[in-house]
């Protein structure tokens, strides 16, 4: 097991303006019949017994790469995790106006999730632009870590992709460092391409959108499941 010091935990803000009304609103009536309840093991067949294969979103932000990725994939199942509530709302929204019912949400840390999720149930994990925390002495609560290598080894069923995006050139090295001591995993770029130019399959945020206008390069990684 990793050590526990590496564990992340939640800090910051868990929201940001109040929610509107329709958000609010969807709190109380959709969230209620999507949540993931995380009191003991989860059973991903229970969530979604007709789907061919589960994906999961580490910090969804706004929902909108979790939302795309379920509309185009209606036979897969999609649990995305997000602590700040303003996200939340904007993910059911979504969910709502494009009448998805692949998707379920956890409100909340991402941690204890993982761990009540079984062994190689997932298709592919998601961590796009997560928070950086640049200063040195804020590291460990990056999501990125050891602990995190130790349940995405767990997680993801053989050949199952791991993807991280970030806009945040230390952080890119960061992630890759980690990967390169998690022996289970293969980065699968090839060429400087792979890792510059976003694939066809993974929609733009709105969180990289503002990067790129603010002048930062992101750069999308995929890390294999061997």
């Amino acid at each position: 097991m990793a050590d526990e010091k590496y564990i992340p935990r939640l800090y910051g803000r868990q929201q940001d303006k109040p929610l509107k009304p329709r958000q609010a609103r969807l709190m109380e009536t959709l969230l209620p019949r999507i949540a993931v309840p995380v009191d003991g093991p989860i059973d991903p067949a229970a969530l979604f017994p007709q789907a061919e294969e589960i994906h999961l979103e580490v910090g969804f932000g706004g929902g909108e790469h979790l939302a795309w990725q379920a509309a185009h994939q209606p036979k897969a199942g999609f649990i995305g995790a997000e602590p700040f509530v303003n996200g939340v709302g904007k993910l059911l929204g979504l969910i709502d106006d494009e009448d998805l019912d692949n998707v379920r949400v956890h409100h909340g840390d991402a941690r204890p999730l993982l761990e009540a999720l079984p062994d190689a149930c997932l298709a592919r994990i998601y961590v796009l632009h997560p928070d950086p925390w640049p200063k040195k002495r804020h590291h460990k609560r990056r999501m990125i870590s050891p602990w995190f290598f130790h349940e995405a080894t767990r997680l993801l069923k053989s050949g199952g992709e791991l993807r991280v995006a970030s806009d945040i050139r230390d952080y890119i090295r960061w992630t890759l460092m980690h990967a390169q001591n998690a022996d289970a995993f293969e980065w699968t770029a090839e060429r400087a391409a792979d890792w510059k130019d976003r694939p066809e399959d993974w929609p733009q945020t709105r969180y990289e959108a503002k990067s790129l206008r603010e002048g930062r390069t992101p750069s999308y990684l995929v890390f294999r499941r061997k």
